[in-house]
């Protein structure tokens, strides 16, 4: 097996060497075979296409202003030309003959990618857009310069417009001892880099010891002994090369490629598959590139490096662009809806009572949250409900205008649905539970979306109670306001719209009160606690059990799998009355219960109730009732 390498200089290939490869396993291979991830590159337009057209056109035509190359004859010919995209594109490329035709990017200096301006620009951006790629510095980055001088520029503005940032540099520390401005440049640079990491990480690295550094560096990167855990304060944010650490180094806490130079080929590939080591999809679904400098070049030489190393086959090597997973959302929004409403569940308050739409709204929302966090990264806000198709600026397709479907009220409600998926049944003596057999994402359930669906659950209590405290309230009005508050429920978890339904029932009949400043929330978290209370306490009564081991077990938020972890379930049904037991369980089957069947129902009546939140056990006044399950 061998991958096909062009050699750009000499224009051969592995096969002109070695002869045809056996099989060919390219980059876009691995990727549809999920061995790594695919690619998200975006162009970055610093200077827009039109600008840099007309200063290539005014510097081509000699012309030292717009008003001076239209007027002059010879002048407006070439100013014309190089203005027009059909007689000059933005890239390069070669004619029937092969001969080179120069580019709008052929014709810039290396100057209009060293301007503070420029750089700024690139700063800026980064920065900007930091917390959303990162997700929150939870991932770092690399960011590729052209050369050492403008590397230490980098740093500095970094260090000077966003020190909140922990960003450092690696590159080749050899000095020129002939001096020169350029190697003291370099060597106040490595010098500057490594006191302020020194400062920052408590290290004491100097040049001679620079080997040392970058095993530090590497370690601090790919999260490796001793930073398997590091803390935040102690992570490194961004890393600024110039060729170190672009081939060989390998990394999964890496997702981001910033590009201020030129790549081809092998080179390419190489840089960008710093990105794309496996990890939770929903957190990093691609690796991401974003480059700077000659774009259009950029882009050109992307196209023609993966058409060589995928094989001629780049299926998969790209994510979808942003535009492309609005409508992938949009899809799996509507196919998760059309389960809740043939389930008769159109306010998807609840989730369906049948096995094969709780399996297939899993899969759905699972679809749906991996679309969602790959267009987070590449700008997607729920405040936004409409997108352009277009994402490139040479696009000559009709612009279309894609709709979002989903709101984040019914996102919100859709994931409470989906954390309700996750089997917490009660288990059955057998051993066997009611689990969902379907895979649950743990990533998925713990995300939490409170603050917004209490703020608007919230407006409508307050909105209700107003009403009820004014005797002048139309009481059509009224009613319609509840129904709204009722809707609202849905944001809830199944537990917890009882108990907001319990509460608004004895509001209605005057067995509850309202308190100043007191939110709806409150009252919910309120009731609940309670009845957790009430629970536990008539448990304990009728078993004679500890209430102390059983709260705390109860707040621990215990699965079947560790139910007896460190033996704590076992010390909990060592405090048991036997004869309490027994006489309870006696008085609810209306017959004597056998004492060696004591132990099992125990068992099973703690295990369920533990596992299942807490339910209201059978009261033993009433004969001829099993316990319930909750």
């Amino acid at each position: 097996m061998r991958f096909q390498c062009e050699n750009e200089q000499a224009f051969s290939t592995t096969a002109d060497i070695f002869g045809d490869e056996l099989h060919r396993y390219s980059i876009a291979d691995g990727i549809r075979d999920k061995n790594v991830l695919g690619f998200d590159p975006t162009m970055i337009m610093v200077y827009p296409d039109k600008e840099i057209r007309k200063r290539v056109a005014l510097q081509e035509s000699g012309a030292t202003s717009e008003a001076e190359a239209v007027s002059d004859p010879v002048m407006s010919k070439k100013y014309y030309h190089f203005l027009s995209a059909s007689e000059v594109p933005m890239t390069g490329h070669k004619d029937e003959t092969g001969k080179y035709c120069r580019g709008i990017e052929d014709y810039i200096g290396a100057e209009a990618w060293q301007t503070d301006e420029y750089q700024d620009a690139v700063v800026d951006d980064i920065a900007g857009n930091w917390l959303t790629i990162s997700r929150n510095h939870k991932f770092h980055a690399i960011f590729a310069t052209s050369s050492i001088p403008e590397a230490v520029r980098y740093y500095r503005k970094f260090r000077q417009k966003y020190p909140e940032l922990k960003v450092t540099g690696l590159f080749d520390p050899s000095i020129d001892n002939q001096g020169g401005k350029k190697s003291l440049e370099k060597e106040d640079g490595l010098k500057e880099m490594l006191e302020d990491y020194n400062s920052l990480y408590d290290q004491n690295f100097d040049i001679g010891g620079y080997a040392k550094f970058k095993k530090d560096v590497s370690a601090r990167l790919a999260h490796k002994r001793p930073y398997e855990r590091v803390k935040p304060e102690k992570q490194l944010d961004l890393l600024i090369v110039v060729n170190q650490m672009l081939t060989g180094f390998d990394s999964k806490w890496i997702n981001t490629l910033y590009l201020d130079k030129v790549l081809v080929y092998q080179n390419l590939i190489q840089a960008f598959s710093r990105t794309n080591r496996l990890f939770n999809i929903n957190e990093k679904p691609f690796g991401s590139i974003r480059y700077y400098r000659l774009p259009h070049t950029m882009k050109r030489n992307i196209e023609d490096a993966v058409k060589l190393y995928s094989g001629d086959r780049p299926q998969g090597l790209f994510a979808d662009h942003l535009p492309d997973n609005i409508r992938h959302m949009n899809v799996s929004f509507q196919d998760m809806v059309n389960i809740f409403k043939n389930a008769g569940v159109p306010d998807m308050d609840r989730l369906p009572a049948d096995l094969p739409s709780k399996a297939k709204f899993a899969k759905l929302f699972r679809e749906f949250s991996t679309y969602l966090q790959a267009a987070r990264i590449q700008g997607f806000t729920w405040e936004q409900t409409e997108y352009s198709s277009r994402i490139d600026p040479e696009d000559q397709r009709t612009e279309e205008t894609i709709p979002l479907l989903p709101t984040q009220e019914q996102y919100d409600i859709l994931l409470q649905r989906y954390k309700e998926l996750r089997g917490t049944g009660p288990v059955r003596p057998d051993g066997s539970d009611d689990d969902i057999t379907f895979p649950i994402d743990p990533y998925l359930t713990e995300q939490n979306t409170g603050v917004i669906d209490n703020n608007y659950m919230n407006s409508r209590f307050e909105k209700w109670k107003k009403q009820l405290d004014d005797p002048e309230s139309d009481p059509k009005v009224r009613e319609e306001t509840l129904e709204e508050l009722h809707k609202s429920f849905a944001f809830l978890s199944q537990e917890n719209q009882k108990y907001a339904n319990l509460f608004l029932h004895d509001v209605q009949t005057g067995d509850a009160h309202f308190t100043e400043g007191k939110t709806f929330l409150e009252y919910i978290v309120e009731y609940a606690r309670n009845t957790k209370v009430s629970q536990i306490r008539r448990l304990s009564a009728y078993l004679g059990c500890s209430q102390n081991l059983l709260k705390k077990m109860m707040e621990a938020h215990i699965t079947k799998q560790n139910l007896n972890e460190y033996g704590r379930f076992d010390a909990l049904k060592a405090t048991v009355v036997r004869e309490k037991a027994q006489e309870y369980f006696t008085r609810i089957d209306g017959k004597r219960l056998p004492p060696f069947r004591v132990n099992n129902r125990v068992d099973e009546l703690l295990t369920n109730f533990i596992l299942s939140g807490g339910y209201d056990i059978p009261d033993p006044d009433q004969p001829g009732t099993r316990e319930e399950k909750g």
